[in-house]
């Protein structure tokens, strides 16, 4: 063969595969996840690399699932769905309600305590199934009656849609359903991961400001700081968190994604009133004194993590219980990776744990 005809043979691309961990922070995350993401989501589109209009018409076609990283819970003893109204009457959300088995735990006359769930998903993706073996590992491991928010989500509702539909929900299940369900209304405990973290903080800053007494707020992998991003949505040059800098590359939540949900939130250019704004950004609020007790929980390999910490040094400076736990090599997805890694199984006991010590169970 000629040298003419090899030299027509054309380069191996040495672009990586689409979503693939970035070389210089492979070796950084559990290996573990490594091994899963690269079998199931390496080389896939991501949730916000499709149009919103194709995911809405087929979300399971583009959520990875890895597998089985979800470990199952136990089924409860009731799950049902009543409606919350919003926008002062105008329309309804969707609460699911799950609740224990019929005397599997003791409430002593005084009424069973109360989880308010926000799912994540940047405000964008995530429904009332997102968190169903969540809701149902927190009443097994409680006894608690677990409400579900189904918040609207953006770019279809926008901020402060997702928002003021979190702090109805909280209004509707304190103001109404204590009879209903059997609730012990001085046992009210808020959380979420990601974009639920994010409602979970601003629900429980208003649950203050309204004399509503919450026991607990549980801040997985929260966004706390919305105002590191410009008005088109993109992460700004002097952001204050070197995690972002760091992670801007990581999986699955990247930089870009961050910027994907901020202009979907926020729109673009972003809405007017939304900087140094306490719905937006928790951490901006101008007082986090007698906030509820918090258990904050952040990600090694996420670019939340560092808004995460700098939010519990905060509500420790203002004088509130909070208790902090990074969890090591993991990526900002770890808790519904519970049933393959360590550290989403470690997740799961300090929910159930930090819960059962609000109520007073332990």
């Amino acid at each position: 063969m000629s040298s003419e005809s090899t030299a027509l043979k054309p380069a191996a691309l040495s672009r990586p595969p689409l979503n693939a961990i970035a070389p210089h922070l492979r070796a950084r995350f559990d290996p573990v996840f490594v091994r899963y993401h690269e079998a199931y989501a390496v080389g896939r589109l991501h949730t916000h690399q499709v149009p919103i209009t194709d995911f809405r018409a087929n979300p399971r076609k583009y959520i990875t699932s890895f597998g089985k990283a979800i470990a199952d819970a136990p089924n409860v003893g009731r799950i049902s769905d009543i409606e919350c109204p919003v926008d002062n009457g105008k329309n309804r959300i969707k609460i699911r309600v799950y609740e224990p088995k019929e005397g599997a735990f003791k409430d002593e006359g005084k009424g069973r305590p109360v989880f308010v769930n926000y799912h994540g998903g940047g405000w964008v993706f995530g429904d009332i199934d997102t968190d169903t073996e969540h809701c149902k590992r927190i009443v097994n491991g409680t006894g608690a009656v677990v409400f579900d928010v189904e918040y609207r989500c953006s770019p279809e509702y926008p901020f402060p849609v997702p928002v003021e539909d979190a702090w109805d929900g909280l209004l509707h299940v304190v103001k109404t359903q204590a009879q209903p369900f059997h609730l012990d209304t001085s046992r009210v405990a808020v959380g979420g991961p990601s974009a639920g973290g994010h409602l979970s903080a601003v629900v429980a800053q208003r649950a203050r400001d309204a004399g509503i007494p919450l026991v607990l707020q549980q801040l997985h992998v929260p966004v706390c700081d919305m105002d590191q991003f410009d008005e088109q949505g993109r992460i700004k040059e002097d952001a204050p968190y070197e995690s972002y800098r760091e992670m801007y590359e990581t999986v699955p939540l990247s930089g870009e994604r961050m910027e994907y949900f901020a202009r979907h939130f926020l729109g673009v250019p972003r809405a007017k009133g939304t900087y140094n704004n306490p719905a937006v950004s928790p951490i901006h609020a101008p007082s986090l004194a007698n906030l509820a007790p918090a258990l904050v929980v952040t990600a090694e390999m996420d670019p939340l993590r560092d808004e995460g910490y700098e939010y519990y040094k905060k509500l420790k400076a203002a004088g509130n219980d909070a208790e902090y736990y990074m969890m090591p090599g993991m990526p900002h997805t770890a808790a519904i990776l519970d049933d393959i890694c360590a550290e989403g199984q470690k997740w799961n006991g300090m929910v159930i744990s930090s819960l059962k010590k609000a109520y007073g169970l332990s």
